[in-house]
């Protein structure tokens, strides 16, 4: 039977009640007494040298506060990177400064030249048309493998080329894979394209900034998925504001799938200007301008090939990969391709020699970094459409061709550095299996074809990385930051509980689930546990949430947390009731002694936590409060199979999904229907990248895709209803709750099990087709077919 309450139960989003009837408070919500507005002027040329910028008749304006340029910030500091990567001789990657405006040159549409502050945003935009701005138009590159050709264009002229870095994993291994490719009884070669994707969560980016005079402190008020670190990273490194003065305020938050980790130049400029003008300052981007200013994800192009044994077990895979940079390295940028990418290309499967090599690439375009899987789907979409290549150049069924070459035993050390703790890769394809009704599939392709359409059937597995930490590992990696998590529990005198966390929330549940895993320890009405997040005035420091680490690692830390409260309220309780510390049972929200018919209520307890009449303060000081950090041990490794069917129409090459099925092992479960939600969301996006999305430049680096008019963004009609199932829970060794992270699973392991089942349609239908690069737009299909 499932529970009512506690770990385990489908509680409820206690959240979604606020957020329903418009109670929740989001950033673009706040307005503060004396708010001026900012208008960013961007640049509409990709690249280009800055000869003059005249702000006088922009300044004459009424409502005009003040105008802002690149010349207002000398001295000031560049928007930092937080990760840094060496290449494969050793030699750090190249790092160009980011300023928070235009000095000297821009670099892609929608670079900010200046800012205009105004009484309005109306007067702000109108100001920041009379701006002229003479820019000396240079040739921009696009292209990565135009952009590190010799006599290309430089993004940045302090730079030798456009080559971040060429980054080499595992080295070692290099000349070993190459030998066994060589001497492999069949390789499998496969060129794709993981096309460049606009993340478009439903609330855009909102800064507000505040100065107090008085105090000497700025407040910022911003969309951001980890407060703490944007309050780190500039107060430190920007702005240079002691963090004691620099408070970050994330509300509530309308979704970021990564884009909203990043630190910002809006988030600089608006805390700089309101300190400057001694007024508050607002900035809400509109849909337009996030397209050009949000981080965008993905843009890889890679090359992948497989070796297999005359046995059909794979002996090797190499890969090389372009990435995009963008012409900024964003905030985490550089890990994504790199520890979030080859560490994970070893898959399901158990390949004993794996070389990555990774050439990430400046550009004149949008800076890219961490969205939704962040790396991951990338290395699945790349394995797993190289395994289904090499199962039709072999003639062997796909499905078996994985099952041959899972990982069986654990813990399994990969040839790529991470060492998978548990799983069971089999269950899970069993269990696929079993959703799909595979048996049935002939019936169906041939109800499909008297119809005129081509069905087709796509599996693969997925595994990734997750709960990322630790500390001490990525360290070693390059993060310039602590991954670790906190969380304080503050325990009222009548029994109710405040948690205090580092994790954020911004559509995940947290304020549901949370307060199950405590409510659940202490075996009390989840009702009594509050949540709080997003301050950094009233939280611990913490790293955020992104990843799929915020139960793993944020949940851990409050367990920890809660651990401490239980083992001090023991030892009161044991006062209270004359017995033995060690005899002391909690259950049910009751103290007992055990063995006897002794007992004192959770509320007793705390009550004389803060009454303290009936026990020794020379040993148990007053009150009843925790901190806890937690860093954990390794990451955790959700994995899974997924399948897609599809019918294709050959005459117009649109592809309808008719089933999509979802086994995933994510460990023990809090809350199940927020990862069924957290699961449907991931595949609405993946599918929306199979089929639909991609940002699109041309050659003069104008986004040609900056509106909904021409970035697709799926909708319901583009959907199917999902089976989702994740009963084979293999639970993580090491968190003390063995959870493993769900909610970037949906959009790493549905991008190939779509492109696997057009591809299936299409072989099945007489049209030898290899691939398709996604977005698999109908116009795309149909060329494939005509050859």
């Amino acid at each position: 039977m499932p529970k009512d309450s506690g770990i385990g139960a489908a509680s409820k989003r206690r959240e979604d009640l606020r957020f329903l009837t418009g109670g929740g408070r989001y950033t673009d919500d706040i307005n503060l007494n004396g708010q001026a507005y900012v208008y960013f002027l961007r640049s509409d040329v990709a690249h280009g040298r800055i000869k003059s910028i005249d702000t006088k008749a922009a300044s004459a304006m009424p409502g005009v506060v003040r105008i802002f340029t690149g010349a207002d910030f000398e001295g000031v500091g560049t928007i930092p990177c937080g990760w840094q990567v060496t290449d494969r001789e050793g030699n750090p990657m190249k790092e160009p400064a980011h300023p928070i405006l235009a000095q000297g040159k821009v670099r892609h549409v929608g670079d900010p030249i200046a800012a205009v502050v105004a009484e309005s945003q109306a007067a702000a935009r109108d100001a920041a048309e009379a701006i002229e701005v003479d820019i000396e138009e240079l040739p921009a590159v696009i292209d990565m493998k135009k952009a590190v050709a010799a006599g290309a264009p430089k993004v940045h002229d302090d730079l030798a080329d456009n080559l971040c870095y060429d980054w080499g994993f595992v080295e070692d291994n290099r000349a070993a894979v190459d030998e066994a490719i060589k001497n492999a009884a069949h390789v499998t070669t496969l060129e794709l394209v993981n096309q460049r994707l606009a993340p478009n969560a439903m609330e855009p980016r909102v800064a507000v900034g505040d100065y107090n005079k008085g105090t000497d402190e700025s407040t910022l008020y911003t969309t951001s998925q980890n407060p703490h670190v944007i309050r780190l990273l500039m107060g430190a490194f920007v702005l240079g504001i002691p963090e004691h003065k620099l408070r970050v305020i994330a509300p509530d938050v309308g979704g970021g799938f990564g884009s909203k980790i990043f630190h910002y130049a809006e988030e600089a400029f608006c805390t700089f200007a309101a300190k400057a003008i001694k007024r508050p300052v607002k900035w809400t981007s509109s849909r337009s301008e996030a397209f050009m200013s949000d981080a965008h994800g993905r843009d890889h192009v890679t090359k992948i090939e497989l070796a297999l044994d005359k046995d059909n077990n794979f002996t090797a895979i190499r890969t090389e990969t372009y990435a995009n940079m963008g012409a900024y390295l964003s905030t985490f940028a550089p890990s994504v391709p790199t520890w979030l990418h080859g560490t994970l290309m070893a898959g399901n499967y158990k390949t004993p020699l794996i070389y990555v090599n990774v050439k990430a690439v400046f550009t004149n375009t949008v800076p890219v970094d961490a969205y939704r899987g962040a790396g991951r789907p990338e290395a699945t979409f790349q394995l797993e459409r190289v395994i289904d290549k090499a199962a039709r150049e072999l003639g062997v069924d796909p499905v078996e061709l994985r099952r041959q070459n899972f990982v069986t035993e654990f813990p399994y050390q990969t040839p790529v550095a991470v060492q998978y703790d548990t799983g069971d890769y089999k269950a899970t394809m069993d269990k696929l299996m079993e959703m799909i009704d595979r048996k049935g599939f002939d019936a169906r392709a041939a109800e499909a074809k008297k119809r005129g359409k081509l069905r087709g059937l796509g599996i693969n597995s997925y595994i990734e990385a997750c709960g990322i930490a630790p500390s001490q590992l990525v360290g070693q990696l390059g993060a310039r930051a602590g991954l670790y998590e906190s969380a304080t529990v503050r325990v009222n005198a009548t029994g109710g509980l405040v948690v205090m966390t580092g994790s954020h929330s911004h559509g995940q549940g947290h304020e549901t689930s949370f307060a199950q895993v405590v409510a659940d320890m202490i075996g009390i009405d989840e009702n009594m546990v509050e949540i709080v997040h997003g301050d950094t005035a009233n939280t611990p420091m913490g790293m955020g949430t992104y990843g799929s680490r915020s139960l793993a690692v944020g949940g851990s830390a409050m367990v920890r947390a809660t651990e401490k409260i239980i083992a001090k309220a023991k030892k009161i309780a044991a006062h209270l009731m004359e017995a033995s510390e060690a005899d002391i049972e909690l259950k049910d929200g009751q103290f007992s002694v055990a063995g006897t018919d002794k007992s004192v209520a959770w509320g007793d307890v705390t009550l004389a936590a803060y009454v303290p009449h009936n026990y020794p303060l020379d040993e148990i000081e007053p009150g009843l409060e925790e901190t806890a950090f937690y860093d954990p041990s390794n990451f955790t490794f959700p994995a899974g199979a997924y399948a897609c069917e599809v019918e294709v129409d050959p005459d117009t090459g649109k592809v309808e999904i008719m089933a999509f099925a979802a086994a995933d092992d994510f460990g023990n479960i809090v809350n199940p229907m927020i990862v069924d939600g957290q699961v449907h969301g991931g595949i609405g996006q993946g599918i929306g990248q199979a089929l639909l999305e991609g940002v699109s430049y041309d050659e003069n680096g104008q986004i040609l895709s900056a509106s909904y008019m021409d970035y697709a963004m799926p909708r319901a009609d583009d959907l199917p209803f999902y089976k989702v199932d994740h009963s084979c829970q293999t639970p993580c060794t090491h968190n003390p709750l063995g959870v493993k992270g769900c909610g970037e699973a949906g959009a790493i392991g549905s991008p190939p099990a779509v492109v696997n089942a057009v591809v299936d349609a299409l072989n099945r239908g007489g049209h030898a087709v290899a691939h398709i690069d996604m977005p698999l737009s109908p116009h795309r299909v149909w060329q494939a077919m005509q050859g």
